[in-house]
């Protein structure tokens, strides 16, 4: 049999993997042999297995993650599963970007503030802009003790601007594309002057079709029709969102479910909570989501909570912040990614992947 199988070293040369890749990737179980001959050793690999490990070693070159590479091999023959994962390898790639770029920003003007002003310029839709606040605005924390998260992250990066909030239980995300002339740069725009361009953005909606926004790092700025709104940035440091949209949203989620959001509104809106938890003190009403016989989604009861299969899907959350997640987001049909009762769950719009918002879970 072993003549008809290829050894480590031919599969090597085949796939562009160097043999002690390849020994890593069987004890991962990713890249396992035929054959392993029982008293040398010897790895031996079908010619079937030339393709996946090619697949690897392209996934390799670029960096991506042992356990999503695995994720790739397993789902090498399903297009969407694996256009999943290379889409999210490569937003986290030009995110590791921008972050870099950001930091080289930051180190120059340290080395000449005067010759490297960390001012920059955007022009945007006011359209957009306005529909970019609208997705995030409700996520905005109102802790008095945590003022960092009172705000609004705007990053502006080399072709428009990402706008962030949460308030530790939600997170939303949202982005409008622009022409941008200066350097890449982020400022914690404090939700009082969120509102009040809000308000600016409704006022002149229809005598101007665009927008000036200004970020130096201490101040925002926009101008609107020749009206402008200018404050001052918050001076605290944004949490680090990224780590929570690497880990939980950016892979192929278990479940990706097609919402019918007037229903699930006003299910959401008569309903009773199924359960109620105390967080910090406090009652907090838990809807618990699930799935029918026909993967399509659906709000527990308490009475089906009791009776339902102990192995089948169950979310808790919090009805209110899903509710208002699904207002933000209503543009027309919307998605729920569910990954499994501890895992945040994800709202999306089908046909944007930069508008989202993610939903911590209660844990039932």
């Amino acid at each position: 049999m072993e003549s008809e199988l290829r050894s480590i070293g031919e599969l090597a040369r085949a796939s562009g993997l160097t043999i002690s890749a390849l020994r890593f990737y069987d004890r991962s179980g990713v890249l396992v042999p035929a054959l392993v001959d029982p008293v040398t050793g010897y790895r031996w690999y079908a010619d079937e297995q030339v393709a996946p490990a090619r697949l690897v070693a392209g996934l390799r070159r670029v960096g991506m993650p042992l356990a999503e590479i695995a994720a790739a091999v397993r789902h090498r023959a399903e297009p969407a599963v694996l256009g999943r994962l290379l889409d999210a390898h490569l937003r986290r790639l030009e995110d590791g970007l921008a972050d870099a770029r950001r930091e080289l920003s930051r180190v120059r003007a340290l080395i000449d503030p005067e010759e490297n002003p960390m001012t920059t310029r955007l022009v945007l839709s006011h359209i957009d802009l306005a529909a970019a606040i609208d997705a995030v605005r409700f996520a905005v924390g109102t802790d008095p003790d945590l003022p960092v998260l009172s705000a609004v992250l705007l990053e502006a990066g080399d072709d428009g601007v990402r706008l962030v909030a949460t308030d530790r239980h939600r997170l939303a995300v949202s982005r409008v594309s622009g022409r941008v002339d200066g350097p890449p740069v982020r400022a914690l725009a404090p939700v009082d002057l969120v509102d009040r361009v809000r308000a600016l953005l409704d006022a002149d909606a229809g005598s101007a079709a665009e927008a000036q926004l200004r970020l130096d790092g201490s101040a925002v700025t926009v101008t609107v029709a020749g009206r402008e709104i200018t404050g001052t940035a918050l001076p605290y440091d944004f949490p680090d969102y990224r780590r929570l949209l690497h880990g939980h949203v950016t892979g192929a989620p278990t479940y990706r479910i097609p919402v019918d959001v007037p229903a699930l509104r006003a299910t959401l809106s008569g309903a009773a909570p199924a359960l109620v938890r105390e967080h910090e003190g406090v009652a907090v009403p838990v809807t618990v989501l699930g799935l029918d016989d026909r993967g399509a989604l659906r709000v527990l009861d308490g009475d089906a909570l009791a009776d339902d299969d102990p192995g089948a899907v169950r979310v808790g959350v919090n009805g209110r912040y899903l509710l208002d997640a699904l207002d933000a987001g209503d543009r027309g049909q919307l998605v729920l990614e569910l990954d499994g009762p501890i895992a945040p769950l994800a709202v999306r719009r089908p046909d944007d992947a930069d508008v989202f918002s993610i939903l911590m879970p209660i844990r039932l």
